[in-house]
């Protein structure tokens, strides 16, 4: 995740402590050393809604052979053994989960920061002061666009009447919350219209994704903004997070999953402002680009590990057999050694780049995705031969 909040604004939030600190890009199991990494649990495959670029490929059926409640606590003691900072609930949609208020609230006890992904359908004020109560830190609510556009991704009409409403629950208990939203170019035209909204609802984050085509995203490599719409779309963002900063109006605004985001708002700012400029390459030197397989892990819903949630064809090993550290740590692997050492074997562009060590090579998945080779060159960088040196 690049927060544009704290590159352009320097406003700290919780998750800035876990990106943005010195050396520990240097890490190669966790988000600095004597930690483990952020992990993205799915903890059940099942969901309610059928959407267009699911990458776990979710259905409303009971899967079977999930982690049972006991496992579950044990995964939790797993991860709080690891020194794991935070654990991701997601799925298919974790509050179908009949448990998962159980498993958050152990992972709290645990010294674990608890957060959830969901499609928001199911917040009703009961559960959203329940998710306060407990100390979940974060409410991620996937909405991704306009009313039409968003039903349509979600494969299913009254979506994004459902989702507003769980946030106006959040929002209304007080509960910190934000928006999901993956960009493509059938829902670029909404992007202005979803910070309307988040002012106009007093919502307090909003992540923009770039597509990973992973799972029925492998679907949509078409449905992907070219290069120059991916400027475009950056030059709204940046756009807009200034006039936030301009009025002083205080929100959490991040894109997730293509660095190229970072290198190209140091150079666009370098010029219109070089001492900012100069601030936000420390900071995102500091923060050391793409971490999955080191900073951020992903465990599905049978207990098998992953270097993220994308890479769910890539199996490290299962929690059933070993545990999470001792899995995270054995580089027996060839993709998990040449995740967290990468820099030697990346491919293309990659390795003559002089903002190499601001990325890390990007994502993986979109590059074996189009090309077929794991450590090709992301086809999603839009940074031009000129920017990269």
């Amino acid at each position: 995740m690049i927060s544009i909040t704290k590159l352009l604004m320097d406003v700290p939030n919780f998750g800035d402590t876990l990106r943005y600190t010195p050396e520990a890009h240097e890490a190669r199991n966790g988000v600095s050393e004597g930690r483990g990494p952020v992990v993205v649990w799915n903890c059940t495959k099942t969901c309610n809604l059928n959407c267009v670029h699911c990458y776990a490929r979710s259905e409303a059926i009971k899967y079977q052979n999930e982690l049972t409640h006991e496992e579950g606590l044990s995964l939790i003691d797993q991860l709080a053994d690891f020194k794991v900072p935070v654990i991701l609930f997601s799925g298919g949609e974790p509050l179908l989960r009949p448990d998962f208020f159980e498993l958050a609230n152990y992972a709290a006890s645990k010294g674990i920061r608890p957060t959830i992904s969901t499609n928001g359908t199911r917040i009703d004020e009961d559960v959203a002061k329940r998710l306060k109560d407990m100390g979940v830190g974060y409410v991620g609510i996937s909405l991704d666009g306009c009313e039409a556009t968003h039903d349509k991704f979600r494969g299913k009409p009254g979506a994004f009447q459902m989702a507003l409403r769980g946030i106006r629950n959040c929002v209304a208990t007080g509960q910190k919350v934000g928006l999901r939203f993956t960009i493509t170019r059938d829902n670029v035209q909404d992007l202005d219209s979803i910070f309307d909204l988040l002012e106009r609802e007093n919502i307090d984050r909003v992540c923009f994704y770039h597509l990973v085509y992973s799972g029925r995203g492998s679907a949509m490599v078409e449905r992907d903004l070219n290069h120059e719409e991916s400027r475009r779309a950056m030059d709204l963002i940046i756009e807009r997070t200034l006039d936030f900063k301009a009025r002083r109006i205080n929100k959490e605004i991040l894109t997730v999953d293509n660095h190229a985001d970072a290198v190209y708002l140091y150079l666009k700012m370098k010029e219109r402002d070089p001492v900012l400029g100069e601030r936000i390459l420390k900071l995102i030197q500091s923060n050391g680009g793409n971490r999955s397989g080191m900073a951020f892990g992903n465990i599905d819903s049978v207990g098998n590990v992953h270097p993220d949630q994308f890479t769910q064809y890539i199996t490290l090993g299962n929690v059933r057999e070993r545990s999470f550290g001792e899995i995270w740590t054995d580089v027996s692997n060839p993709i998990m050694a040449g995740l967290k050492d990468r820099k030697p074997i990346l491919k293309g562009r990659c390795p003559k780049c002089a903002y190499l060590n601001l990325c890390n090579g990007n994502f993986r998945t979109r590059a074996e995705a189009v090309t077929g080779d794991f450590w090709a060159q992301d086809p999603a960088c839009y940074l031009t031969d000129e920017e990269i040196g």
